[in-house]
C-alpha cells in the first residue's frame, strides 16, 4: 500500500481528536500536557505530507518547519512540567479541579 495525502491527513485527523479530547476531558495536568503535545505532532505531519506530496521539486520547508515545531514542543514541555512539579510541591496535587486558589 503506497502511502497517499488522504492516508496522512486521516492519521493526523485522528491524533489531533484524541489530542484534543485528552486534553478536554482530562482533570490531571499531565495527561492534557500529553493531549496538546498529540495535537502538534498531527500538525507536524500535515506538514510534513503537505511537503511530500507538494510540486515537486521543492525546498524541504515543510521538514524544516516540522522541525521547528517539534523544537517549540519541547520547550513547550519543559516549561509545563516545571509548572506542574512547581505546583505539585506546594499543593500535592495535579488535578486541575482543586486549582482555582491559584486566582489572585
Amino acid at each position: 500500500m503506497t502511502p497517499t495525502l488522504q492516508l496522512f491527513l486521516v492519521v493526523s485527523a485522528a491524533l489531533f481528536s484524541i489530542g484534543l479530547l485528552a486534553a478536554l476531558s482530562r482533570r490531571h495536568a499531565i495527561f492534557i500536557l500529553i493531549g496538546i503535545e498529540l495535537m502538534l505532532a498531527a500538525a507536524n505531519l500535515n506538514f510534513i505530507g503537505f511537503w511530500r506530496f507538494g510540486p515537486q521539486p521543492q525546498p524541504p520547508t515543510g521538514v524544516m518547519i516540522a522541525i521547528f515545531s517539534i523544537a517549540i514542543a519541547a520547550a513547550e514541555a519543559a516549561v509545563g512540567l516545571a509548572l506542574v512539579i512547581a505546583i505539585y510541591r506546594h499543593y500535592r496535587t495535579t488535578s486541575v479541579d482543586q486549582l482555582d486558589r491559584l486566582k489572585g
